[in-house]
């Protein structure tokens, strides 16, 4: 379908993703496919963000005419509110208790700002994310129709639907494979009924997705979460398209920000064929506490595989002195022919395509999650706080994971259980399964990716068709 109006004008959307680098990457990803296939896309975010993402991609991609001719940065301006400088307008180093005033400061840009934004550049759609209902409001303003794009798993989106939905009845939730533990029921609740400028974040996502026109996109391939696609249909009344985007993983080779890529990569080429590798990483904005450190570190000890462990430490501490009090004594030299310990960030892509690399140590966000299942590698399941718990349950129930166990009540991390799951994972006979799955469900999304976003692209063009007939 080509993607133009009857009058022959190319369609231009523009994306509005939270301010989260796990947004506004897969927002971003989203944007290349639909620019692939000739749609303008408007990608806005704030000058914090943008400062970061722009020059990067435009360094990536500047043999690409198709991305650096269709996509256009456009930024939004917050007000500066006490405490929260225009650095600040982003997720990536934002102090926790700074979160509600971002998302107050990012209810407030929709008028004059967001609302200029759409009578200057005049789009033919919006695509907006689970957090500002006011977007598709705005928008509707200007004659412009607006579409959710989710870029959580289905089983995560119905489980929090089911709970708002029903949360004046005992009615359990159909699939008993997702399901919380009771140490991580308390955080879930705060998560829902957390609230920023008088509004509860469950109050925003369920605003959200019942504004959107038509469809809902979700980051997910029913190859993975039909049943759980389907029954998000049925709870939105099945009067909206639950339509699956696929993956959304980049497969270029420009996964190397930093000077030491390279000695990652070479260390493990030298592992290759000696010794399994497993990759650690709990994600961009979770900081393990020194008791996890020193559990998690006791436990890929433990394993006796080689190992790649990113450690982050929260803005304004000494990276080098955290680390140093928080691992046991001796532990650098200890594993120094077993395991390489960096601080920060490292090329997860780069690292989860070597053929070394034979398990992924996971907290289980979505991005993660999804990138090991691209790649082939089998998770070892350590989920932390918000949706990983739910995606967790279903990197077991898929088959691709197995989940390691906590203690009690706290549910504190024990390094022997870790140990033995990363063996079973990666070495032993038990966890050959678990391996050949994820294999199998490599080869499956690697079949399916192309038709999931031609599906995408003619729902939106028939929408913003419908739009532009009524409108004329």
């Amino acid at each position: 379908m080509q993607a133009r109006l009857s009058n022959d004008k190319i369609i231009s959307v523009l994306m509005l993703p939270w301010l989260a680098h796990g947004h506004i990457s897969p927002y971003l990803e989203l944007a290349k496919r639909l620019a692939h296939r000739n749609l303008h896309v408007y990608f806005c975010s704030t000058p914090a963000n943008l400062v970061s993402v722009k020059p990067k991609f435009l360094s990536t991609h500047h043999q690409n005419s198709v991305y650096t001719t269709n996509i256009e940065f456009i930024e939004i301006h917050l007000p500066e509110l006490p405490g929260l400088p225009s650095h600040l307008h982003t997720t990536n180093g934002l102090p926790p208790h700074l979160m509600p005033t971002l998302k107050q400061a990012f209810d407030m840009s929709a008028s004059p700002n967001f609302l200029g934004l759409l009578e200057d550049l005049g789009p033919d759609l919006v695509i907006y994310d689970f957090i500002q209902p006011w977007a598709p409001l705005v928008a509707s303003q200007k004659n412009i129709p607006a579409v959710e794009f989710l870029s959580i798993s289905a089983s995560m989106m119905s489980f929090c639907f089911h709970l708002v939905r029903n949360s004046m009845s005992d009615e359990k939730f159909p699939f008993p494979a997702i399901y919380l533990r009771g140490h991580e029921v308390g955080k879930f609740v705060k998560l829902l009924e957390s609230s920023a400028n008088g509004v509860k974040d469950k109050e925003r996502v369920e605003q959200c997705s019942d504004r959107s026109v038509s469809v809902v996109l979700l980051r997910t391939s029913r190859e993975i979460e039909d049943k759980y696609i389907e029954y998000v249909s049925v709870l939105h009344g099945n009067d909206k398209k639950i339509v699956p985007v696929g993956l959304l993983v980049d497969d270029d080779d420009h996964d190397h920000d930093h000077d030491d890529d390279d000695q990652v990569m070479k260390w493990l080429k030298r592992k290759e064929g000696a010794e399994p590798v497993v990759f650690v990483s709990f994600g961009s904005e979770y900081f393990l506490s020194r008791d996890e450190i020193r559990e998690v570190a006791k436990g890929l000890e433990l394993s006796g595989v080689g190992f790649i462990w990113v450690i982050r430490f929260a803005a304004g501490s000494d990276p080098k002195t955290e680390m140093e009090e928080a691992l046991p004594e001796g532990y650098l030299k200890r594993i120094e022919d077993k395991g390489l310990v960096l601080e920060g960030w490292a090329p997860q892509r780069a690292i989860l395509k070597s053929q070394g690399v034979k398990g992924f140590v996971s907290h289980c966000g979505w991005s993660s999650v999804l990138e090991s299942m691209r790649y082939g590698v089998p998770i070892i399941a350590m989920p932390m706080n918000l949706d990983q718990p739910i995606n967790a349950r279903l990197v077991e129930e898929i088959g691709v994971g197995v989940e390691v166990r906590r203690d009690g009540i706290g549910g504190r991390i024990r390094g022997e259980e870790l140990g033995e799951v990363i063996r079973k994972v990666v070495v032993e006979e038990s966890g050959e399964r678990v391996r050949e799955k994820a294999v199998e469900m490599r080869e499956e999304m690697r079949r399916n990716g192309d038709e999931e976003m031609d599906l995408v692209v003619k729902e939106l063009v028939k929408l913003c068709r419908k739009e532009n007939l009524q409108s004329n």
